[in-house]
C-alpha cells in the first residue's frame, strides 16, 4: 500500500494543559489533520488548537476532576488505552511520555511511538519526583505503592511499539536504557519565523514553565533573592503561593501570559534562566529564536541545544553559589553574544525541518514494514 494511502491514527497521553509534548502534538494534527485523536482526557477550554479534530475519549473523562487533575487516574490509564480499537489502522502515532504508547495494534500495523521521555515517575529517580510533587501524603504513599505495577506494565507496553523516535539525546539513551530499544533522534521544534530580537534589553533575567518541583523555580528564587536583580517569572503551577511567599521585590510573577506577550519577554530579556533537567526543553529555543541567551544546568536537553560560550552558558550544579556565578558570568561577557549568531543558531530547529525530518522517517519504516509482511 502507498504511504498516502495508509490509514493514520493518533495517540496522545491527554490533552489537559499546553506544554512542549502539546506543540508536537499540534504539528502532528497539522500534518495528519484527517487522522482521528485518541486519549485519556481532553479539556477544550485549557487546549486551542483541536477544535476540529476527531478527538476520541477514554472513560477517564467522565471521571470526577479529570479535566483538571488527570495525575489521579494514572493507574487507570493503562487499562484504559488498552480498551482503544486501533485495529482499522495502517500506521498509529504515539507521542508519549506516560501511557499512550501502551495501545494494542495489530501485527499489520505500524507502530511508531515518538518518545518525549520513558514515564519519569516510573523510572529514573521517580522517588525523588514523588517526594517533592506537592500533594496529600496518603495520596504520596498510594502511589508509591502503586508504580512498582505501573513500571512493570511500562515494560511490557514498550515492546508493543514497532519504531521509537526521541526527543533528544538524552531521551534516546533512556529509551536504551529501560525499553532496550534504539530509536532515531528527531528534535522538536519552534516557529522561528514568529519571534524576532528587540532593539533594546529591559535589563531583567526571565524563567519561563509550570511552577512544578523539578523545574526548579525554588532554586530561582533563591538565587535571585541573593543576587537581587531584576527577574520575571511566567508561568503557573503548584509551587505558585509558596514560590511568590518567598520572593523578594525584585522578582515579578507574571502568571499565565499569552503568546505575544511571551514572544515580547523573550526578546527584552537579558537571559532566559533554565536550571531543571529537561529531556528537551523548548522554552530554551524560543528564548534563542529572540537572540536571547540561556543560562543553563549542563544536563539533559539543553546539551543538544546550546552552544557554550556562544549561545548561553551552562553550570553544572542545582545550586545558589553555581547559578549565581553563572548569571555573573553572563553580566562580565554579555557583549561577546551576538544576537543574530543566537537566533540563526535556532533556525534548525524550525517546525518545517521537523515536519520533513518526521516524514521522511514514516515513509521510510512504512516501506519497510510492508515488505516485511
Amino acid at each position: 500500500m502507498n504511504f498516502t494511502k495508509a490509514k493514520v491514527a493518533l495517540v496522545f497521553d491527554w490533552m489537559t494543559n499546553q506544554g512542549g509534548a502539546e506543540k508536537v502534538n499540534l504539528v502532528l494534527h497539522k500534518m495528519f489533520p484527517k487522522a482521528p485523536i485518541y486519549t485519556s482526557v481532553y479539556n477544550s477550554k485549557k487546549l486551542k488548537g483541536f477544535e476540529k479534530a476527531n478527538i476520541h475519549t477514554s472513560f477517564i473523562q467522565n471521571l470526577p476532576f479529570a479535566k483538571s487533575k488527570h495525575q489521579l487516574y494514572l493507574s487507570l490509564m493503562p487499562y484504559a488505552y488498552e480498551l482503544f480499537d486501533l485495529s482499522k489502522y495502517d500506521i498509529v502515532i504515539s507521542s508519549s511520555h506516560a501511557c499512550s504508547k501502551g495501545v494494542i495494534t495489530k501485527p499489520e500495523t505500524l507502530h511508531v511511538c515518538y518518545c518525549h521521555t520513558p514515564m519519569r515517575y516510573a523510572w529514573d529517580n521517580w522517588q525523588t519526583y514523588i517526594d517533592e510533587y506537592k500533594m496529600n501524603p496518603v495520596l504520596k504513599f498510594i502511589g508509591k505503592n502503586k508504580i512498582h505495577k505501573l513500571r512493570m506494565w511500562d515494560r511490557l507496553a514498550a515492546d508493543r511499539v514497532d519504531k521509537y523516535i526521541a526527543n533528544s539525546n538524552t531521551t534516546k539513551q533512556r529509551i536504551n536504557k529501560y525499553y532496550h530499544q534504539d530509536s532515531e533522534i528527531i528534535y522538536p521544534m519552534i516557529k522561528h519565523s514568529e519571534f524576532e530580537i528587540a532593539e533594546k534589553r529591559k535589563g531583567y533575567f526571565l524563567a519561563v514553565g509550570r511552577l512544578a518541583p523539578y523545574k526548579k523555580f525554588d532554586l530561582i528564587v533563591e538565587t535571585f533573592n541573593t543576587i537581587g536583580l531584576p527577574l520575571k517569572i511566567v508561568g503557573t503551577g503548584i509551587m505558585a503561593e509558596e514560590l511568590q511567599k518567598n520572593a523578594k521585590d525584585n522578582i515579578e510573577f507574571l502568571g499565565y501570559v499569552n503568546d505575544e506577550t511571551l514572544k515580547k519577554l523573550y526578546s527584552e530579556c537579558e537571559a532566559l534562566i533554565f536550571p531543571q533537567v529537561e529531556d528537551f526543553g523548548i522554552i530554551p529555543l524560543e528564548a534563542m529564536a529572540s537572540g536571547r541567551p540561556v543560562i543553563a544546568l549542563e544536563a539533559g536537553g539543553a546539551l543538544d541545544t546550546i552552544i557554550p560560550n556562544k549561545t548561553g552558558i551552562f553550570f553544572k550544579k542545582q545550586t545558589v553559589k553555581d547559578l549565581g556565578l553563572a548569571v555573573e558570568k553572563y553580566l562580565e561577557n554579555k557583549r561577546k553574544f551576538n544576537t543574530q549568531f543566537i537566533r540563526e543558531h535556532a533556525k534548525q530547529f524550525d517546525e518545517k525541518i521537523f515536519e520533513q525530518k518526521l516524514m521522511s522517517f514514516l515513509e521510510k519504516e512504512w516501506t519497510a514494514h510492508q515488505s516485511s509482511m
